[in-house]
Formats: structure tokens, C-alpha cells, sequence
């Protein structure tokens, strides 16, 4: 434990956050973010029209480069992924939809009814995009009258592979089926297939549309609140959203070596909003509060590129290590993911230490411009401000209790965490007042397995053999034989004779109990027995229930990786930015006790049901398999911003003399106006996302938004002061072996600083 001497005792603080403090303060080296502001500030145009330079560079090379999507069919996990990836790459398989003809009060003996199906096959057979279709009356008709004689089942392949092709071919198919429907009173002719694809599609663009629609004027809204004025309110937005342009142009390069997913620029949107604006807020709150304080322009630019800056810098390294943790996951979208969030990380730190401090000192005093008189003077009568000095002040007068208090509450929402059950997002957890879904749900209970069926692909030198055929009759016959497969069963083969594909309808929805219980029974016993046995042969299940319990094996098995890689890489930048062994652990620990709340408050919700009603979901019994993955490291480097900044205030306090308590104090009560529009900013994005349709946008929303409070309030407010108080001097200890790493100053960068002075109340958000 060091010795420190202070040459005089600092008064406590009073309730406006103002500290006394009669130091004398050491000779400082300028740090790297401090160089960054301070070449900015002197060569504003070179900084200004470099970062817009940077901005169309990007966009041109994201255009002459293209950005390479991911396919779908080959982001799969285990054995599930190899399948899709061997029917994607070699068995070309036509899309098509099923097409179901139902009446309440008709059978399929009645003529009316016959007439029915004898239109939608003539009907659909003229078009042109349509392939063939079998009539349910053709054939063998097992399995394509429902039990109940009142429903039957067509089946249409398009001319394509291709599902975006077929996408447009089948709305020809759609508007044929509508017009059989108008001629047909009574009887429903519905389809389901390739238009649920294109209904869904839709849908999720309509959802990721109503979010950036929503998420940019609401930033803007609670910006104008912090700042009370216009400009300042503008520039935060402006470099998140020059950052996330600049990003999805950069990232044409690395989408040719891992692929991307078609939606990552929502992921972009999404942490590029949430950091940008964050990062800003932090440099600029700090240099107007050295100007209220009396600095001039330039000192305030200094001191806020010194300090906030800074912390920008090592927030940002945070939260990319986090997001790295991505890659750990084996999964090509999460990868995809991980690259993308790094990029727009390290982009808005770039541009925060860069193009920020040039703006500002190119704007000097206009950046207060436009101002909104009631909202002005609101900002800067530190009304915040004392709500957070009595909340703190009680804090630390009891800082036992308020610890003990804090860690129980938190554990008691993490508490329900561990019943979490995870699944792959199904019909279930689609919008069910889509058209597509109704049909789906009707398939599913007039013809039982159906609408869920499993695939087993058997990859051989010649399916024709022998072998392989007597093999595929015995898979077929054991596998109904269950009685959880059912009949009729389809083999396909493809053009070189390579690849057969059984499909056979199972038991249950989706990935349901019993779906997964049916692919249990398939993989363990009906497929060792028949193909399984074929020499050479390459055996593999696909299909709802295989894909969902493929993916979630390898979360489940790449969970621990992540969450290594990620504790362990935070605990050593902590351990290296505040030379203590004790904040690096408490940083870790009062993380990992946020993300642990926000499950619990995924189970709560969507597997309890808490709020659905105000949300507008059904229970779907389950957390969709990737969220606690993905949760998990975007929740611990965004968390990372609000520590980073406020540790690096408590220990700049610290360094210039004050107790432990009166730093905890003077660092919590002159951040807390930009830690809560930071909060607020990142709250309400989250909460449009929980506002959504599709079940996992829902859960990512009410995770983030969920966490995101907690960690502002609870964990920032209460938990981090009142142990600080508790451990007092112990808070900076560092064993005598770890005394080689470096020392970095937290402070500002002149070269002696008058602390006699008493800082300024800071302006409140």
C-alpha cells in the first residue's frame, strides 16, 4: 500500500459536488488522447476535412469492393450446418410451397370441394414460374387428406433454386391462389412456403426501419434535454452516425474473408448510436465544464482531451475486446458481428479524439448556439446534479447497507437466470398475424408433422446402388415404425447422383419437446441402423428441431471461451489503466452482476410472462439460443463506458490529493449528468427494440434497456460508492510483483495545476 501525503486535509464535499482541495499537483507527460486533441484543436481544417475525407474514401470503397453477404444456408452449426451446407452446395433443390385447401362444413368428397383443387392445379400449372404441382388426388394420397376429410394438401415447385428469385416468382402464385379463393366461397385456399419467407422479410425490414425511424429523433430529443441547446445537441448524433456510414463502407473488406449477415447494418446502427454518442457526451460535457470553471477555450479542450479523452479511449478498447469475444463462438453470423462492432468501436473512438476536438475549437462559444431557454437554464442549474449528491450523501453515510442492499437485489433478479432454457427462433416466435403463419398453424393441425419435418442427407459415391437404395427403404420403414415419423415419406437425388435426401414429417412444432425427442430417436437409433451403416457414406440430420439443437450445443459449448476471453482481457486494461488489482476485479464483478439481473429478467418476462400484455407477446417458453452470447458482450462493453468514465474522474480526484471518499464523492456527483443522458440515450434506443414484432429483437430490447438501467442506477449509483467507502485506501492496492506496470496519469495535462481553486458545479443533464 503506498504512502500518500496531503498537505492539506480536503473539506467533504458539499451537496452541489463543489471539493476544496489545497494540493500541489506533479509534473504531468502529455497521454496519447491529450497529443490527438491538442493537433486537432491546432489544425482544425486538416482534422475537419481529413474525417470527412475518411467518410468518402470509406463509402467508395465499400462500393467498388461490394460487400459479400453471408448465405443462409451455410451459417448452420454442427451437423445440422454440414447438412445445409452439402444441400446448398450440391443438391439444388427447387423452392415451392404447400397449398392448403380447406372447409368447415365441406369434405374432399364433396363436389364442390373437388372443384376446388381441380382449379388451383389447373390454375396454377398455366403459370409460367410454377415448375409442376401435385394434386392432393394424384398418387398416393397418405398424408395429403387430413383425418377429417376437410382439408387437403397440394404441393408447387417454382423454377429455381434460388430463394431470392423464387421470392419474386412466387407472388405470381399468390395472386393466382387469391383469385381461385374469390371463385370458391367457403372453401379456403391458402399457401405457405416461399411467401413466408417474403412476409417475414418484410417484416423484419418494416421492424429494423421503425427502429432507426425512432432511435435518431429520440437521441436528438434527450441530447437537446442534456445540453439545452442545439449545436452541442447535434454534434454527439453527428459523429455517431459519420462513424456508422464510414463503418458499413469499411466493412466491404473484411465481409471477403467472414462473410456478413444481411442485417449487421442494424448491429452497426445499434452499438455505432449507442458509443458515438456516448463518447461525445464524455469530451464535451468535460470541456464545458472546465470552461464554467473559468479555463480558457484552449486549457478546457487540453484538459478534456487529457482526461475524457482518455477514457474514450480505453472505454473503446473495452468494449472492442468485448465484442471480440464474438469470434470465439464458431458461429459465421457472430463472427460477422464481432467484426462489424469492432470497426464502428474503433471508428467513433478515431473520430472522437479527432474531428470532435476540431469542431469545438472551430466553434469555440458558438457551440452553445440555438439554445432552448427553459432546457438551457434547467442544464445549468445542476438539478440533476442534486439529485444525485442526496442519493450519493446517503449512500456513503451507510455504505453497508446500501451495499448489502444493492448485491441482494441484484442477485434476486439474477436468481430466475438460472432456469434459462434456450431455443432457435421458430413459428413461435414469428409474428403470428402474418398470413403465412395462420396457414402454417392450420397445416399443422389438420396435417400433424407436416409443417415440421426432418431432412437426412446421405452423401455417397451413387445413391443408385443397391446398398444405399435397400438402406433408405429400411430409414424410411423404422423411422415411421417409431411412431414418430409419419408418412408420406419424399426422396430426392440429385443430378450426379451423390446426394439423396429423405425428408419424413415428425412428430411436434418446430424444435418442441417432442420434435426434439423424434431427431433423438433418428440420430441415435433409426439412422445407425440403416444408412448409418453404409461404408463411406456421409450421414447427416437437418431440419427445424436439428438446426435448433445443433446451434444451441455450440453456444452452449463456446459459452465459456466467450466469457473467458472477454473477464480476462477487461481485467488486465483495468489492471493497466488504474494500477490496481482491486478495481480490476470489482470492474469485472459489478459487470457480470448486470448481465446476470438482465437474464433474470429474461426469464421473468419471456419465460414467466411477466408484462407480456404491455409488450404484446405470447409465452414461447424459452430465450432465443444466441442472446445470452450476444448479451453478454455488448452489455459488458458498454458497461465498461460508464465505469471507465467514472473511475478515471474518482482516481484524477485521488491523484490530486483528496481521500478515497471524497474522490468517490467529487467523481460520482460530476459525472452523473452525462452518465444518465448516456444511460438515457441507450435506454430508450433499446426500449424501440423491445417495442417490436419479431420475438428476438423483443428479448434483445428488454435485455439491453433492462440492463442498461440497472447499471445506471443500481450499480453506479449505489453498489460501486458504497464499496469504494468500505474498501477505502485498499481500493488502489497493487502487490509489490505487479509494481513494473506503467503508471498513466489520469489528470489534466498542464504542467502545474492552481488546485486551490474550487471547481465549478458541473453543468447537469
Amino acid at each position: 500500500m503506498k504512502t500518500r501525503i496531503i498537505q492539506n486535509e480536503p473539506e467533504p464535499p458539499d451537496s452541489t459536488g463543489a471539493v476544496d482541495a489545497t494540493v500541489t499537483e506533479p509534473q504531468r507527460t502529455r497521454n496519447l488522447a491529450a497529443r490527438m486533441g491538442g493537433w486537432s484543436a491546432s489544425h482544425k481544417k486538416t482534422a475537419i476535412f481529413g474525417w470527412l475525407a475518411f467518410i468518402a474514401v470509406a463509402f467508395m470503397i465499400g462500393n467498388l469492393v461490394g460487400t459479400k453477404q453471408l448465405e443462409a444456408n451455410k451459417a448452420g452449426a454442427g451437423e445440422a450446418g454440414r447438412a445445409n451446407a452439402i444441400l446448398a452446395d450440391e443438391f439444388k433443390q427447387a423452392q415451392g410451397d404447400s397449398v392448403l385447401i380447406q372447409s368447415k362444413s365441406k369434405t374432399v368428397d364433396d363436389p364442390a370441394f373437388k372443384a376446388a383443387v381441380r382449379d388451383v392445379t389447373r390454375t396454377i400449372a398455366r403459370l409460367k414460374e410454377v415448375k409442376k404441382i401435385q394434386s392432393p388426388f394424384t398418387g398416393d394420397r397418405q398424408g395429403r387428406i387430413s383425418k377429417d376429410r376437410h382439408s387437403a394438401l397440394a404441393t408447387l415447385e417454382l423454377r429455381t433454386t434460388d430463394l431470392k428469385k423464387a421470392m419474386t416468382l412466387d407472388a405470381a402464385v399468390g395472386k393466382a391462389l387469391a383469385a381461385v379463393a374469390q371463385r370458391h366461397p367457403g372453401i379456403a385456399v391458402e399457401e405457405f412456403g416461399v411467401n413466408a419467407e417474403t412476409q417475414m422479410d418484410k417484416a423484419v425490414k418494416s421492424d429494423f426501419m421503425k427502429a432507426g425511424a425512432f432511435s435518431i429523433p429520440l437521441t436528438l430529443i434527450i441530447l437537446v434535454v442534456a445540453f439545452g441547446a442545439l449545436v452541442a445537441a447535434g454534434l454527439p448524433l453527428l459523429l455517431a452516425l459519420t462513424a456508422v456510414f464510414a463503418t458499413l463502407g469499411l466493412l466491404a473488406l473484411p465481409s471477403h474473408l467472414i462473410p456478413l449477415d444481411s442485417d449487421i447494418s442494424v448491429v452497426v446502427l445499434l452499438i455505432g448510436l449507442a458509443v458515438g454518442v456516448d463518447y461525445s457526451l464524455f469530451y464535451l460535457k468535460r470541456a464545458r465544464e472546465e470552461r464554467a470553471a473559468g479555463r480558457s477555450e484552449t486549457e478546457a479542450l487540453e484538459i478534456a482531451a487529457a482526461t475524457s479523452g482518455r477514457a474514450v479511449l480505453v472505454s473503446g478498447l473495452t468494449v472492442m475486446i468485448a465484442m471480440a469475444g464474438m469470434l470465439f463462438t464458431g458461429d459465421k453470423t457472430f463472427m460477422g458481428f464481432g467484426v462489424a462492432t469492432m470497426i464502428v468501436v474503433a471508428v467513433a473512438v478515431l473520430g472522437s479524439l479527432t474531428v470532435l476536438p476540431a469542431l469545438l475549437a472551430a466553434l469555440g462559444g458558438k457551440v452553445d448556439r440555438l439554445r432552448v431557454p427553459f432546457l438551457h437554464k434547467l442544464g445549468r442549474s445542476g438539478g440533476g446534479g442534486r439529485a444525485w449528491s442526496a442519493i450519493l450523501d446517503r449512500v456513503l453515510r451507510r455504505p453497508l447497507v446500501s451495499a448489502v442492499a444493492a448485491t441482494a437485489l441484484l442477485l434476486a433478479l439474477a436468481a430466475p437466470a438460472l432456469h434459462l432454457h434456450l431455443q432457435t427462433p421458430g413459428i413461435e416466435t414469428f409474428p403470428q398475424n402474418l398470413s403465412s403463419i395462420k396457414t402454417y398453424n392450420k397445416l399443422q393441425k389438420a396435417f400433424p408433422g407436416q409443417a415440421n419435418s426432418a431432412q437426412v442427407v446421405v452423401k455417397t459415391d451413387d445413391v443408385r446402388q443397391p446398398a444405399v437404395k435397400t438402406a433408405i427403404a429400411e430409414l424410411e420403414h423404422k423411422a415411421i415404425a417409431t411412431g414418430e415419423f409419419f408418412a408420406p415419406t419424399d426422396v430426392e437425388v440429385n443430378a450426379r447422383h451423390t446426394v439423396a435426401v429423405v425428408t419424413i414429417a415428425m412428430q411436434g412444432k418446430e424444435a418442441d419437446r417432442k420434435a426434439r425427442a423424434a431427431l433423438q430417436t433418428l440420430r441415435n437409433t433409426v439412422i445407425p441402423a440403416t444408412v448409418g451403416q453404409l461404408e463411406g457414406a456421409d450421414v447427416s440430420v437437418t431440419g427445424g428441431a436439428a438446426n435448433e439443437k445443433d446451434s444451441n450445443d455450440q453456444f452452449k459449448h463456446a459459452m465459456p471461451f466467450v466469457f473467458a476471453f472477454v473477464l480476462a482481457f477487461a481485467f488486465l486494461l483495468m489492471l493497466l489503466t488504474f494500477r490496481s488489482i482491486v478495481i480490476a476485479i470489482k470492474a469485472v464483478l459489478l459487470n457480470l452482476l448486470s448481465v446476470a439481473a438482465a437474464y433474470g429478467a429474461l426469464v421473468l418476462v419471456f419465460q414467466h410472462g411477466w408484462g407480456k400484455g404491455l409488450l404484446g407477446f405470447s409465452v414461447t417458453g424459452g430465450i432465443i439460443g444466441f442472446l445470452p452470447i450476444f448479451l453478454f458482450v455488448i452489455l459488458f462493453g458498454l458497461s465498461m463506458d460508464y465505469h471507465v468514465f467514472i473511475i478515471s474522474r474518482i482516481r484524477e480526484a485521488f491523484d490530486r490529493g483528496m481521500t478515497t471518499e471524497d474522490a468517490v464523492a467529487h467523481g460520482i456527483k460530476s459525472t452523473a449528468g452525462v452518465v444518465t443522458s448516456a444511460a438515457l440515450v441507450m435506454f430508450g434506443v433499446f426500449a424501440i427494440f423491445a417495442s417490436l414484432q419479431f420475438m428476438f429483437l423483443k428479448q434483445f430490447g428488454v435485455g439491453l434497456a433492462f440492463a442498461v438501467l440497472l447499471d445506471a442506477t443500481i450499480v453506479r449509483a449505489v453498489l460501486l460508492p458504497a464499496s469504494m467507502k468500505l474498501l477505502g485506501d485498499w481500493n488502489w492496492y497493487l502487490p509489490k510483483w505487479l509494481e513494473w506496470l506503467p503508471r498513466l496519469e489520469h489528470g489534466e495535462p498542464a504542467e502545474r495545476i492552481d488546485a486551490t481553486r474550487v471547481p465549478a458545479p458541473a453543468p447537469a443533464a
